[in-house]
Order: structure tokens, then C-alpha cells, then sequence
């Protein structure tokens, strides 16, 4: 029951602390900073992938597990942008079962809410881990003739969500395509989120792969765990998500010409 009270913190950890034993590891020496063209080719890169994100349709399937490996949530769902907002999200198995008409209900109002928050700008009332990262000032951790590793700083102000001495960022850019082909967060140290919730582990990765070699690399996989105590108990839960069957397509939105801010769009 405590997972499921806290889903919401533990998946934004699940989905936003990266997984260093699966990433590149850092090197044992200090890194070094990063030149200015190394700092435009990254923005230029997270910018691209970035500002692509919405318009792809993919199966997106989500297992969530407790932290004794037990499947709390088994889903599959189908999601098109290119379709009214209602539309958008379509459910096609919840834990191995065809959807109930309330599951169909439950995304069709996730979508209507998505559709609110566009037409008001109010956006989602917290800062996503793209608007929380401080490109200035990257340095390069790691170099392979394959890939830089970049460490990106979070910034201090305004960043209650990522506090910057908490968390580790990596972003990995391939050389050949100088794209975008992995983000990575790791948990530092311990913190309370919300005054009963101590976060004490976190670690996840996300994996970008060039769907289709005329647009971007877009997001494929997210693999992560994470564990916290509230009151004294222990919680906690693994989170596997796969994309398939990824296509690139017209949002429904662009009819009207929105906008969209270019990183903001960074957040599992």
C-alpha cells in the first residue's frame, strides 16, 4: 500500500536517477571542462531530441515491480499525438487483461488534462529535468574513441524537485552522429522529499536510439530502481519501460503553430 500511496515519488525517481553500473563510468581521474564547441554540439544535441519528442507514436509497455521483484503494474499502452488529445493515450492490456472501460476513461481524461495544460500554459506546476540542468558549465567525464560523457550541473535556484547536491547527471553524445544517446541520474546522498519521504537510493538510465535517420534519436527504453522509507517503513520498486513500433507523425497541436519550450520537454 505504500508503494502505491507513493508511486508518483518513485517513479519520478524510477524514471530520472540514472544507473551509473549500467552507463558509462566515470573516469578515475578528474574530468576536464568541456570546450565551447563541445558545449553547443551537447545543447545542440539535447535541443534536437528535445524538440522532436512529441511528434513520435510508439507502444509504450511499463512494468512496475516492488522492491522483492513482484509485478505491482503491468501496462501497454498505445500513444499517437497525432490524434485529439482524448484519443491520444489507448490502453491495450493492464496486468496481462483487456481493458475495462474504466481503464479506457482513466487515460482518456490523462489526455484531456494534457489538452487544459497546453491551452492555459500552466504546465505540469514543477520544473522537468530539462529545464533543472545547467548546460554552461558541463564538463567531460568520460572520452571513448565512440562517445563523449557528459557531467551537466542542476541548477540551485528554483530546483526544490532536483536539489543539485543531491543528484548526478551524465549525458552521453555519440561522435560519429553527434547525437544524443543517453541520459543518466544518479542519487548522490539521502534527501526528504515532502518531509515523510526520505529517498535513500536511486539509479536509472535512459536509452535514445535514431528511430528513423531523418529526425532525431528519441527515447527506447528506461531501466531504473529506487528506495525510500516513509515513517520508518522501507519502500520501494523497479521500473522497465520499452518503445516499440515508434513512428514519426504530425501532433495534433501543430495545426494551430504551438510552441513548445525545447528542453522542458526532457522528463520521463
Amino acid at each position: 500500500m505504500f508503494f502505491l500511496h507513493l508511486r508518483p515519488v518513485l517513479f519520478s525517481l524510477l524514471v530520472l536517477c540514472a544507473g551509473l553500473a549500467r552507463a558509462a563510468e566515470p573516469a578515475s581521474a578528474p574530468g576536464r571542462s568541456a570546450t565551447a564547441e563541445e558545449l553547443a554540439m551537447l545543447s545542440n544535441a539535447l535541443e534536437r531530441t528535445a524538440q522532436d519528442l512529441r511528434r513520435w507514436a510508439y507502444t509504450e509497455s511499463r512494468v512496475v515491480k516492488d522492491e522483492k521483484g513482484k509485478v505491482k503494474t503491468d501496462v501497454v499502452v498505445r500513444y499517437d499525438p497525432s490524434k485529439p488529445y482524448p484519443d491520444q493515450w489507448s490502453p491495450l492490456s493492464v496486468n496481462g487483461l483487456p481493458p475495462t472501460s474504466a481503464d479506457q476513461q482513466k487515460y482518456r481524461r490523462q489526455g484531456e488534462r494534457a489538452q487544459k495544460r497546453e491551452e492555459t500554459g500552466e504546465g505540469s506546476g514543477r520544473p522537468s529535468l530539462g529545464e533543472s540542468i545547467d548546460l554552461r558549465t558541463a564538463s567531460i567525464t568520460v572520452e571513448t574513441a565512440d562517445a563523449w560523457t557528459f557531467e551537466v550541473p542542476l541548477k540551485k535556484v528554483a530546483n526544490v524537485r532536483f536539489p543539485p547536491e543531491k543528484f548526478q547527471v551524465l549525458v552521453r553524445i555519440g561522435k560519429a552522429t553527434r547525437a544524443l544517446e543517453q541520459i543518466a541520474v544518479k542519487l548522490r546522498a539521502s534527501f526528504r522529499s515532502k518531509l515523510i519521504v526520505k529517498v535513500k537510493s536511486g539509479e536509472g538510465v535512459l536509452e535514445f536510439a535514431a528511430v528513423n535517420p531523418k529526425y532525431p534519436p528519441t527515447l527506447i527504453s528506461i531501466n531504473g530502481d529506487a528506495s525510500a522509507s516513509v515513517f520508518f517503513v522501507s519502500i520501494g520498486g523497479l521500473l522497465e519501460l520499452k518503445r516499440t513500433d515508434i513512428k514519426h507523425v504530425k501532433p495534433f497541436d501543430e495545426r494551430f503553430d504551438v510552441q513548445i519550450g525545447t528542453l522542458r520537454a526532457i522528463d520521463f
